[in-house]
């Protein structure tokens, strides 16, 4: 194959997925890190077809079935080649619907069945060991505090917790609007605990500003503070920017550091404990998936295995029939 015929082939692919992500970004409204995966997903298998010499409209199940096990053989676990799978899936529709392909190649394609893990949480104790380990005592621990009862106690992504603005908190009416995947909206309410950490947070950032004067006399904010407008950012960095993700990230890691128990622990965490111990509370499943923002229950009921095993351990604790070991019978011989 000569230099410009392989110019052309890369040119193909390339306008291919390039028109693809930006259809599926304004159909499916995905944001711009489930975007990043995507396109992610589709050039490392435009590679694959590239080093093949596989043109967009020679896809078959045979090329497919070979890219899925060079992804077994690179150590793809198969929830990963699942995810790659459902990209291409994805792609190979469009060129099906615009001609390039005459039939869908991965209607065929099957991967081997797999238990999906289930989430790893906090009990109840370990959470309030998690929040009385930040030091309040300065800005930034009641930042921390802050944005932990809010993530627990509203079940928030930490991409949607990092990128709450002022207008999307209701303090009086104890609700928090939240801009979930693909831009859905939902309304989350606030509990007490998180609402005296919010508070108490904004009140000392207010406090901040007011902290620095000009020898004039004239106010100057603090490089870490900002003007509370409405689309402002409700947390900020120390330099006055809106937190990120790592940012969270790293803030949390730092408070559970010294404790073994709790080191294992993400950001996510926080939003399974939300729904594990809603559910164990006895919340109707529907209403925890509202709140968490899953477009399918299905999604959600991954949390009722969990909540089945506390279940049964608190059957087995305090039900006088659920002992495995039997009480002796007292002997009727005299």
């Amino acid at each position: 194959m000569s230099a410009g015929e392989v110019a052309a082939q890369v040119s193909a692919w390339d306008t291919i997925i390039d028109r693809h992500l930006a259809r599926i970004a304004v159909e499916h409204g995905l944001s711009r890190n489930s975007l990043e995966a995507y396109g992610g997903d589709l050039r490392d298998f435009r590679i694959f077809c590239e080093r093949r010499d596989v043109e967009p409209g020679m896809l078959n199940a045979r090329i497919l079935t070979a890219w899925l096990e060079e992804l077994a053989t690179r150590g793809f676990k198969v929830t990963s080649q699942r995810r790659r799978l459902a990209a291409v899936r994805d792609l190979v529709r469009e060129l099906v619907d615009v001609g390039t392909l005459g039939r869908d190649p991965t209607a065929t394609l099957r991967l081997r069945p797999h238990p999906r893990p289930l989430p790893r949480t906090l009990t109840r104790a370990d959470v309030e060991i998690l929040l009385e380990a930040i030091d309040c005592t300065e800005l930034r621990g009641m930042r921390d505090r802050a944005m932990l009862e809010i993530a627990y106690g509203c079940g928030l992504r930490v991409s949607e917790l990092v990128s709450l603005k002022f207008y999307q908190v209701d303090l009086k009416g104890g609700v928090v609007t939240v801009l979930g995947k693909g831009g859905k909206e939902r309304i989350v309410p606030v509990g007490g605990a998180a609402l005296r950490a919010l508070k108490l947070y904004l009140a000392a950032r207010h406090q901040a500003t007011l902290a620095r004067s000009s020898a004039d006399g004239r106010v100057q904010p603090a490089p870490a503070v900002t003007a509370m407008k409405p689309n402002a950012a409700l947390f900020l960095t120390r330099l006055g920017r809106a937190m990120t993700r790592q940012g969270f990230f790293k803030a949390l890691k730092g408070w559970v550091a010294l404790n073994p128990q709790l080191s294992w622990i993400s950001p996510h965490t926080l939003r399974h404990c939300f729904a594990t111990h809603l559910l164990e509370g006895g919340a109707d499943l529907r209403a925890v998936q509202e709140m968490l923002g899953h477009s399918d229950i299905s999604t959600t009921q991954i949390y009722t295995h969990l909540t089945r095993a506390h279940l049964r351990k608190v059957h087995r604790t305090f039900h006088p029939r659920a002992r495995r070991t039997p009480t002796a019978r007292p002997s009727t011989e005299d």
